[in-house]
């Protein structure tokens, strides 16, 4: 089908449901890593005063563990897991589609284990981005189709070759490793609640998460829905462009929907099919779906930017999304569903920085790609 998302979907989640809590195995993992420190999160008040908000934070994934994104958390958990559960010996070669970060980060973990990459990806890709990914070392292939021709590519070579599949959506029958993904991405939102702890501040009643097949989502979800915490306030928003917007088709159908994409500035969100694993979280958890236009996202990007966030197109697809849900006509029916008031705390996770993926001029930006839905 089209995507045909609306801008804002309002999404009435089971306040009673709660899921298992996440194993703490992989932010032990990280926390060993040469190199880990908890990315920044950066307090930015000219934005809280823009929203009509306590506090606006930024957690900063720019830098995390020597790339730039926030990628690195899953690709180096799965990597060490998958590779640790091997019964043959030699080297092995680790095989992923991308649309850019999760190809490099499953390349970068690959060759510091000794081992091989073979990446897959779809057009659209930044040229940089590509580089980057055969600089590590990994062999790159360019498939034609969308994103998910390029999933269905690596799936197929990785069988063909005996590689290891390490690709960060599930279906059925490939869960286990695209769970050690999410298992890993749940690092950056306990080092969240850390760091508002250390700044004397409670857990932020909205965050702001980019969804392409929905996995980062998913770590959000398992973090702020499970069992044995408190913090059930929490409200959870996604973030696409309206060129690939899956999530709000999907909740509307009430199960996972196939949306045919568009290329998109947010080239890491260009994505058609929510992740079986995410879903059950994403339908039972989640409280709103947000779809930005390209114009809003790059407008963003640079006015992060002044305020010293070098977020790339997918990073900053929060602030567009906060803007437009926050401000301008109906946000005080939409304030009211998130339950955001003057006292909230916001965070945007800022899932890549601009030298993962370059900001394109102003300029050559089209205005409003509006959907049609």
């Amino acid at each position: 089908m089209s995507s045909t998302a609306p801008a804002w979907l309002s999404h009435a989640r089971d306040r009673n449901w709660r899921c298992a809590e996440p194993s703490t195995q992989a932010w032990e993992f990280h926390r060993g890593l040469p190199g880990y420190a908890p990315t920044p999160l950066i307090s930015l008040p000219s934005l809280a005063i823009e929203l009509g908000v306590a506090h606006v934070f930024a957690k900063d994934e720019s830098l995390r563990l020597g790339l730039p994104a926030f990628k690195a958390l899953g690709a180096s958990w799965a990597v060490h897991r998958a590779l640790q559960g091997r019964t043959e010996t030699g080297v092995a070669t680790l095989v992923t589609a991308t649309d850019g970060n999760h190809g490099r980060a499953v390349a970068r973990f690959a060759r510091l284990a000794g081992h091989k990459a073979s990446i897959v990806v779809p057009p659209g890709v930044h040229p940089d981005a590509v580089r980057a990914i055969a600089d590590e070392g990994a062999s790159v292939t360019a498939v034609t189709g969308d994103y998910d021709d390029a999933v269905a590519a690596a799936a197929r070579l990785a069988a063909e070759t005996g590689g290891i599949l390490v690709q960060d959506t599930a279906w059925s029958g490939y869960e286990e490793i695209p769970g050690w993904i999410v298992e890993g991405y749940t690092t950056l939102f306990a080092e969240v609640d850390d760091q508002l702890d250390a700044a004397g501040l409670a857990a932020p009643d909205l965050a702001l998460v980019p969804a392409g097949v929905g996995s980062l989502l998913q770590g959000a979800l398992m973090h702020y829905r499970a069992k044995a915490t408190d913090v059930q306030t929490t409200a959870i928003a996604s973030v696409e462009p309206f060129a690939a917007a899956c999530m709000a088709p999907s909740l509307s159908a009430g199960r996972p929907v196939t949306v045919t994409t568009q290329p998109t500035v947010m080239a890491g969100l260009n994505c058609g099919t929510p992740s079986t694993l995410a879903w059950p979280y994403i339908d039972q958890g989640l409280d709103a779906a947000i779809a930005v236009s390209e114009r809003a996202d790059v407008e963003a990007a640079y006015d992060l930017a002044a305020l010293g966030v070098a977020a790339g197109p997918c990073g900053a697809s929060g602030l567009a999304a906060a803007r437009s849900a926050l401000t301008g006509p109906g946000a005080a029916e939409r304030r009211r569903h998130l339950g955001v008031d003057s006292d909230s705390i916001i965070v945007l996770v800022i899932t890549e920085g601009s030298a993962a993926n370059p900001v394109p001029p102003l300029n050559t930006v089209r205005a409003t790609p509006a959907p049609t839905g």
